[in-house]
């Protein structure tokens, strides 16, 4: 399994451990904390203009907003670079796309219900899944009445979903009523999930619906061809027969005789009719679960929609590049000497490993990076420092101060 790039911890308990790892006095450990909190709001101020943009880019294609607003709006709104917003800030909050054989597996394998699950993928234009934060637990699920099986599940800590529909010309020409549609024509729904199971994908898609499988099909249908066929062929049409010419020759002998086939092959149908009731009930019951599942999703695990998605993913992006950045600040300050991108790489996920038993892919060259634009970080020969304490707080002083310079004309 590929490793992640997303450190699953929070930034406050990571600056803790950075304290304590790096032994600082009082002096220092007051240093850091406040290096720390002006990071936190240089981050926060540099993503307030990037998720207007993204609002506002979006705002003709939201699916919440009027078919009056969405057209006032529509010369404001480019979809190209509000696709492009969308990508940086899913890449910045460490998101992976899943790919359709993994999307198409879930489908066919659920964990939750043993129905065949249809999306029709013809609805859309353009559409794509990112998962983050994979996962494995092991849960209990039912099999047999009261008896449970536990199974180990993979799961995503969040899940987000775009899907951009095909617009109105496109149905009409399908000969479909667009005002019949369960969704808007032309728009893009953007929602986002916690702890979504990795065969539990297909759940996410609003237009997901469950269908009996050919499988089920066949095991409902064929003994109820064949059987009814024979049925009625030996035990129903004969003593039908039997019964009428004795009823035309008056013998009551035989009459009685066929009633009595009759009536044993009237029971034989009845059984088999029972059969496929159940047959029948038993896919109407997991279709209702199937259901109930889908409700949960949506009202226990959804954490946004559409554009109040914007917020949680900015969020996310920008607690994930303070850790990056505070990590690679704390071990490159604590180093002897220089150290190349590799180095510091393999210092901090040795020690996630170690000290936190987690494995993950350190995005060493994003951290850097941040380091190297704030300025509190500068490379010599490919191996890299960073400024003291004191001089990174003068100097992240000077950088929060310069966003607000403003300098009043002379009269």
């Amino acid at each position: 399994m590929k490793l992640e790039h997303y450190i699953p911890f929070d930034k406050d308990f990571l600056l803790e451990q950075q304290i304590a790892e790096h032994a600082f006095d009082k002096h220092q450990t007051d240093d850091f904390r406040k290096l720390f909190e002006i990071l936190e709001h240089y981050f926060h101020y540099d993503s307030f203009n990037f998720i207007q943009q993204i609002k506002r880019n979006y705002a003709s294609f939201d699916p919440d907003k009027s078919h009056e607003e969405r057209l006032k709006l529509a010369g404001k709104s480019e979809y190209n670079l509000f696709k492009n917003s969308l990508l940086q800030v899913v890449e910045r909050s460490k998101y992976r796309q899943i790919d359709q054989a993994k999307i198409e597996e879930a489908i066919n394998n659920s964990d939750l219900v043993s129905l065949k699950i249809h999306v029709n993928f013809d609805d859309f234009k353009e559409y794509a899944i990112y998962g983050r934060g994979l996962h494995k637990t092991t849960e209990k699920v039912p099999r047999f009445y009261f008896w449970k099986k536990e199974v180990d599940i993979e799961y995503y800590q969040r899940v987000l979903i775009f899907i951009r529909f095909h617009d109105a010309e496109y149905f009409k020409n399908k000969k479909q009523n667009i005002h019949k549609l369960p969704f808007t024509p032309g728009c893009i729904i953007l929602k986002m999930f916690k702890r979504v199971p990795v065969n539990d994908l297909e759940t996410v898609f609003p237009n997901a619906i469950p269908r009996m499988a050919l499988k089920d099909k066949l095991l409902m249908w064929i003994p109820g061809l064949f059987g009814g066929v024979s049925l009625l062929s030996t035990k129903v049409i004969p003593p039908l027969i039997a019964l009428y010419a004795a009823y035309k020759s008056g013998e009551m002998e035989n009459t009685a005789k066929s009633k009595d086939s009759l009536t044993q092959g009237l029971l034989a149908l009845g059984v088999l009719g029972a059969y496929l009731f159940r047959q029948y009930s038993d896919y109407l019951n997991k279709k209702l679960k199937f259901s109930k599942t889908l409700s949960d999703s949506v009202y226990f695990k959804n954490l946004g929609n559409n554009s109040g998605v914007f917020p949680a993913l900015i969020d996310s992006s920008e607690e994930e590049e303070l850790k990056e950045t505070i990590l690679a600040y704390a071990f490159l300050n604590n180093s002897n000497q220089p150290l190349s991108a590799e180095e510091l790489d393999v210092q901090i996920e040795s020690w996630f490993l170690n000290t936190l038993n987690v494995s993950i892919d350190f995005d060493v060259k994003g951290a850097l990076q941040k380091l190297e634009k704030i300025g509190l970080g500068t490379q010599h020969n490919s191996r890299w420092k960073v400024l003291p304490l004191k001089e990174a707080l003068a100097r992240v002083d000077q950088v929060w101060d310069s966003i607000f310079d403003y300098n009043q004309g002379t009269t």
